[in-house]
Protein backbone atom coordinates (compact mmCIF):
# COMPACT_ATOMS: atom_id res chain seq x y z
CA UNK A 1 0.00 0.00 0.00
CA UNK A 2 1.30 3.09 -0.81
CA UNK A 3 2.23 5.72 1.89
CA UNK A 4 -0.72 8.09 0.78
CA UNK A 5 -3.56 4.85 0.85
CA UNK A 6 -1.76 4.59 4.52
CA UNK A 7 -3.63 7.51 5.87
CA UNK A 8 -7.08 5.81 5.04
CA UNK A 9 -9.21 4.11 7.35
CA UNK A 10 -9.96 0.52 7.21
CA UNK A 11 -13.11 1.80 6.29
CA UNK A 12 -12.29 4.32 4.16
CA UNK A 13 -10.15 1.90 2.25
CA UNK A 14 -13.23 -1.02 1.85
CA UNK A 15 -15.79 2.32 0.69
CA UNK A 16 -13.44 3.08 -1.83
CA UNK A 17 -12.69 -0.30 -3.00
CA UNK A 18 -16.16 -2.14 -2.71
CA UNK A 19 -18.79 1.24 -3.31
CA UNK A 20 -16.67 3.67 -5.54
CA UNK A 21 -14.59 0.81 -7.50
CA UNK A 22 -15.60 2.20 -10.76
CA UNK A 23 -16.13 5.76 -12.39
CA UNK A 24 -19.68 5.05 -13.19
CA UNK A 25 -20.17 4.32 -8.47
CA UNK A 26 -18.02 7.41 -8.25
CA UNK A 27 -20.41 9.65 -9.94
CA UNK A 28 -23.40 7.87 -8.61
CA UNK A 29 -22.22 8.47 -5.22
CA UNK A 30 -21.37 12.59 -5.81
CA UNK A 31 -25.05 12.51 -7.54
CA UNK A 32 -26.58 10.96 -4.13
CA UNK A 33 -25.02 13.55 -1.95
CA UNK A 34 -26.08 17.21 -1.18
CA UNK A 35 -24.64 19.81 -3.59
CA UNK A 36 -22.23 22.00 -1.55
CA UNK A 37 -23.72 25.42 -1.42
CA UNK A 38 -20.80 27.18 1.06
CA UNK A 39 -23.73 28.65 2.51
CA UNK A 40 -21.63 29.20 6.04
CA UNK A 41 -18.47 30.50 4.02
CA UNK A 42 -16.17 28.53 1.27
CA UNK A 43 -14.76 25.27 1.96
CA UNK A 44 -12.67 22.73 -0.04
CA UNK A 45 -13.11 19.73 1.89
CA UNK A 46 -10.72 16.82 1.72
CA UNK A 47 -12.25 13.54 0.59
CA UNK A 48 -12.33 12.33 3.99
CA UNK A 49 -14.54 15.20 4.83
CA UNK A 50 -16.98 14.25 1.47
CA UNK A 51 -17.23 11.22 2.96
CA UNK A 52 -18.01 12.23 6.42
CA UNK A 53 -20.32 14.86 5.77
CA UNK A 54 -22.08 13.77 3.02
CA UNK A 55 -21.59 17.02 0.81
CA UNK A 56 -19.26 18.61 -1.89
CA UNK A 57 -18.87 21.59 -4.33
CA UNK A 58 -17.47 20.86 -7.60
CA UNK A 59 -13.70 21.05 -6.75
CA UNK A 60 -14.52 19.06 -3.28
CA UNK A 61 -16.22 16.54 -5.71
CA UNK A 62 -13.10 16.33 -8.41
CA UNK A 63 -10.87 15.87 -5.96
CA UNK A 64 -12.76 13.21 -3.78
CA UNK A 65 -13.26 11.35 -7.07
CA UNK A 66 -9.77 11.80 -7.84
CA UNK A 67 -9.09 9.94 -4.28
CA UNK A 68 -11.41 6.74 -5.48
CA UNK A 69 -9.85 6.59 -8.83
CA UNK A 70 -6.61 6.52 -7.15
CA UNK A 71 -7.44 3.71 -4.39
CA UNK A 72 -8.31 2.13 -7.65
CA UNK A 73 -4.81 2.34 -9.40
CA UNK A 74 -5.37 5.50 -11.90
CA UNK A 75 -3.68 8.67 -11.55
CA UNK A 76 -5.27 11.24 -9.17
CA UNK A 77 -6.30 13.56 -11.81
CA UNK A 78 -7.90 16.76 -11.97
CA UNK A 79 -8.93 19.50 -14.70
CA UNK A 80 -10.12 22.82 -14.44
CA UNK A 81 -12.17 24.40 -17.26
CA UNK A 82 -12.22 28.55 -17.43
CA UNK A 83 -15.20 30.53 -18.13
CA UNK A 84 -15.80 34.39 -18.74
CA UNK A 85 -18.94 36.19 -16.95
CA UNK A 86 -19.03 32.84 -14.73
CA UNK A 87 -17.36 30.85 -12.84
CA UNK A 88 -14.69 27.46 -13.54
CA UNK A 89 -15.30 24.36 -13.20
CA UNK A 90 -12.85 21.25 -12.13
CA UNK A 91 -13.48 18.12 -12.93
CA UNK A 92 -11.47 14.71 -12.35
CA UNK A 93 -10.65 12.83 -15.69
CA UNK A 94 -9.33 9.50 -16.22
CA UNK A 95 -8.31 6.76 -19.42
CA UNK A 96 -9.99 3.93 -20.56
CA UNK A 97 -8.58 2.03 -23.91
CA UNK A 98 -6.73 5.32 -24.22
CA UNK A 99 -9.94 7.79 -24.24
CA UNK A 100 -10.96 10.05 -21.72
CA UNK A 101 -13.81 10.47 -19.66
CA UNK A 102 -14.79 12.42 -16.56
CA UNK A 103 -16.17 12.87 -13.32
CA UNK A 104 -17.78 15.71 -11.89
CA UNK A 105 -20.54 17.20 -9.71
CA UNK A 106 -22.19 20.33 -10.25
CA UNK A 107 -25.71 22.15 -9.79
CA UNK A 108 -26.16 22.20 -13.54
CA UNK A 109 -27.05 18.79 -14.87
CA UNK A 110 -24.76 18.78 -17.92
CA UNK A 111 -21.22 19.32 -16.29
CA UNK A 112 -20.87 15.72 -14.60
CA UNK A 113 -20.33 12.40 -15.70
CA UNK A 114 -18.53 11.69 -19.07
CA UNK A 115 -18.06 8.58 -20.79
CA UNK A 116 -14.37 7.72 -21.78
CA UNK A 117 -14.72 8.42 -25.55
CA UNK A 118 -12.99 11.33 -25.80
CA UNK A 119 -9.51 10.84 -28.29
CA UNK A 120 -7.77 13.68 -26.42
CA UNK A 121 -8.45 16.64 -23.51
CA UNK A 122 -9.96 19.07 -26.08
CA UNK A 123 -12.46 17.33 -27.24
CA UNK A 124 -13.43 16.25 -23.44
CA UNK A 125 -13.57 19.92 -22.46
CA UNK A 126 -15.22 20.84 -25.68
CA UNK A 127 -18.24 18.05 -24.98
CA UNK A 128 -19.03 20.64 -21.62
CA UNK A 129 -19.03 23.70 -23.81
CA UNK A 130 -23.51 23.82 -24.93
CA UNK A 131 -23.85 22.90 -21.02
CA UNK A 132 -21.87 25.68 -19.47
CA UNK A 133 -23.80 28.82 -19.53
CA UNK A 134 -24.88 31.54 -17.01
CA UNK A 135 -27.80 32.67 -16.11
CA UNK A 136 -28.28 34.82 -18.39
CA UNK A 137 -27.96 32.60 -21.28
CA UNK A 138 -24.20 32.92 -22.75
CA UNK A 139 -22.33 29.94 -23.27
CA UNK A 140 -19.25 30.97 -21.14
CA UNK A 141 -16.71 28.04 -21.39
CA UNK A 142 -13.64 29.10 -22.92
CA UNK A 143 -10.44 26.68 -21.81
CA UNK A 144 -9.44 24.17 -19.73
CA UNK A 145 -5.85 23.43 -17.52
CA UNK A 146 -3.77 20.55 -18.33
CA UNK A 147 -4.30 17.44 -16.08
CA UNK A 148 -2.92 17.93 -12.37
CA UNK A 149 -1.77 14.88 -10.79
CA UNK A 150 -2.24 15.78 -7.17
CA UNK A 151 0.05 13.17 -6.24
CA UNK A 152 2.31 16.92 -6.16
CA UNK A 153 0.46 17.46 -2.94
CA UNK A 154 0.67 14.38 -1.17
CA UNK A 155 2.91 16.43 1.73
CA UNK A 156 -0.64 18.05 2.38
CA UNK A 157 -2.35 14.42 2.94
CA UNK A 158 -4.77 16.01 0.70
CA UNK A 159 -7.02 12.91 0.57
CA UNK A 160 -7.51 12.91 4.33
CA UNK A 161 -6.95 16.62 5.68
CA UNK A 162 -9.18 18.35 8.12
CA UNK A 163 -7.69 21.61 6.63
CA UNK A 164 -9.10 23.11 3.56
CA UNK A 165 -7.00 22.17 0.47
CA UNK A 166 -6.37 25.84 -0.52
CA UNK A 167 -3.08 25.17 -2.24
CA UNK A 168 -4.53 22.94 -4.42
CA UNK A 169 -7.08 25.64 -5.78
CA UNK A 170 -3.83 28.34 -6.00
CA UNK A 171 -2.51 26.17 -8.24
CA UNK A 172 -5.39 25.31 -10.66
CA UNK A 173 -5.27 29.06 -10.75
CA UNK A 174 -1.70 29.78 -11.39
CA UNK A 175 -1.04 27.10 -14.53
CA UNK A 176 -1.30 27.71 -18.35
CA UNK A 177 -5.01 26.93 -19.70
CA UNK A 178 -5.39 26.29 -23.41
CA UNK A 179 -8.11 28.18 -25.04
CA UNK A 180 -10.80 26.42 -26.90
CA UNK A 181 -12.33 29.48 -28.73
CA UNK A 182 -10.53 32.13 -30.66
CA UNK A 183 -11.96 35.81 -29.58
CA UNK A 184 -13.71 35.75 -33.16
CA UNK A 185 -15.70 32.71 -32.68
CA UNK A 186 -16.26 34.10 -29.29
CA UNK A 187 -17.78 37.07 -30.59
CA UNK A 188 -20.27 35.51 -32.89
CA UNK A 189 -21.74 32.90 -30.15
CA UNK A 190 -25.21 32.71 -30.50
CA UNK A 191 -27.94 32.96 -27.00
CA UNK A 192 -28.85 29.91 -25.13
CA UNK A 193 -31.80 27.98 -26.00
CA UNK A 194 -34.26 28.51 -23.51
CA UNK A 195 -35.02 24.89 -23.32
CA UNK A 196 -31.31 23.62 -23.33
CA UNK A 197 -31.26 26.20 -20.44
CA UNK A 198 -34.47 25.31 -18.55
CA UNK A 199 -33.12 21.05 -18.98
CA UNK A 200 -29.78 22.64 -17.26
CA UNK A 201 -31.41 24.17 -14.50
CA UNK A 202 -33.83 21.50 -13.95
CA UNK A 203 -32.46 20.42 -10.42
CA UNK A 204 -31.88 23.89 -9.12
CA UNK A 205 -34.88 26.40 -10.98
CA UNK A 206 -33.96 28.79 -7.97
CA UNK A 207 -30.66 29.40 -8.75
CA UNK A 208 -28.63 32.62 -7.68
CA UNK A 209 -27.59 35.40 -9.69
CA UNK A 210 -25.58 35.31 -12.69
CA UNK A 211 -22.10 34.41 -11.33
CA UNK A 212 -19.27 37.02 -12.18
CA UNK A 213 -15.87 35.71 -13.07
CA UNK A 214 -14.44 34.97 -9.79
CA UNK A 215 -11.75 32.20 -8.45
CA UNK A 216 -11.69 28.76 -8.52
CA UNK A 217 -12.34 28.30 -4.66
CA UNK A 218 -15.67 30.76 -4.73
CA UNK A 219 -18.90 29.61 -4.15
CA UNK A 220 -20.64 30.04 -7.50
CA UNK A 221 -22.78 28.76 -10.79
CA UNK A 222 -21.49 25.82 -12.11
CA UNK A 223 -18.27 25.08 -8.59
Amino acid sequence: MSRALADLTSGELATFRRRLDTPTKIQRFLDGIAYNLEIDGETFRSPRRVLRDRTANCIEGAVFAAAALRVQGDPPLIMDLTAVRDEDHVIAVFRRRGLWGAIGTSKFTGLRYREPVYRTLRELAMSFFEHYYNLAGERTLRGHGRPVNLARFDRLHWMTSTEDLWPIAAHLERIPHVPLLTPGVARHLTPLDRRLKAAGLLEHPTAGPVAKSAPIHAAGVHG
